[in-house]
């Protein structure tokens, strides 16, 4: 069976990409995407692929929705969140506990990352999410969805590390960038804290796990175990701390609390409407994969 698909280029994936591992079952038609993020969009919209990865607080919304794709315990995207967030030092110290009341720039207000800074931006550092406005950039990847009143969008043609330059903003999500300018983190101390995090969490915070489409769950199922096994032996090849730190956690023990926490910031933050459980996520991954997926 061929499967259109959407992966990136990610440590845990590039063995599968490259066909260093391979399975008679299954071949895989990969998109030609620089940043997968991209064609989020087109899944949860267009159920444009068969296979591949998503954001993990997309994938929840898609699952409020009905979306029908599966979720596979496999992350293919996993990393810390502190040193993501950073202020403009030429505007004078800011502080993370002094956020109440500032204008926040992020990509999209339904962007996992975003989400993850938000929620231990509230649980560690005190702020009142409803107080800040967020400035964003892009819809969210669900048409059904409409962002909270304290959303705001960017002008058009505005961005968003230009908008934090220009004092337009007081501090911006970028992701994974270095300190440039008078562009710092919010966080000094971000590499400890976000270990601390990750410890006391149950691991590294997950961006994008692995889906399939539905109808292929209920079809075929010996395609779903066969993609399932060719994840675990990609992820297997690429050398990658274990335990916590671990950014790649795969089976649903693993990667239990991390989505627990992105269920609960999510439910918080209004990007959901209900709590499902990890087992309602799970439920036809663990009837076709049954122990491996634990």
């Amino acid at each position: 069976m061929r499967l259109h698909s959407l992966l990136g280029d990610h440590p845990g994936t590039m063995a599968l990409k490259a066909a260093r591992v391979s399975s008679p079952v299954v071949e895989f038609e990969f998109a030609d995407v620089k940043q997968v993020f991209t064609q989020f969009k087109a899944m949860m919209r267009d159920l444009k692929y068969d296979f591949g990865e998503i954001a993990l607080n997309t994938y929840l919304q898609g699952f409020e929705y009905g979306k029908p794709y599966v979720l596979l315990p496999a992350t293919t995207l996993g990393r810390s969140q502190h040193h993501t967030i950073f202020y403009n030092a030429d505007r004078g110290a800011l502080d993370a506990r002094a956020l109440n009341g500032r204008r926040i720039g992020v990509r999209a207000y339904t962007q996992t990352t975003g989400v993850w800074v938000r929620g231990f931006l509230a649980e560690e550092y005190g702020v009142d999410l409803e107080r800040v406005t967020w400035v964003t950039f892009e819809d969210p990847h669900l048409a059904e969805y409409h962002e909270p009143a304290n959303v705001q969008r960017a002008p058009a043609g505005t961005e968003l590390k230009q908008m934090l330059l220009d004092g337009d903003i007081d501090a911006a999500i970028l992701g994974d960038v270095a300190e440039q300018g008078p562009l710092r983190h919010l966080i000094p101390d971000h590499a400890e804290a976000g270990q601390r995090w990750a410890r006391a969490h149950g691991g590294v915070p997950i961006n994008h796990m692995a889906v399939i489409r539905q109808s292929i769950v209920q079809t075929r199922p010996d395609v779903v175990r066969e993609v399932y096994r060719l994840l675990r032996e990609s992820r297997a090849a690429a050398t990658l701390p274990a335990g916590p730190d671990d950014p790649l956690r795969i089976g649903v023990g693993a990667t239990r609390r991390s989505i627990e926490h992105m269920i609960e910031y999510s439910f918080q933050q209004h990007l959901i409407s209900r709590r499902p459980t990890v087992e309602d996520l799970f439920a036809d991954a663990v009837r076709v994969l049954g122990a491996a997926a634990e």
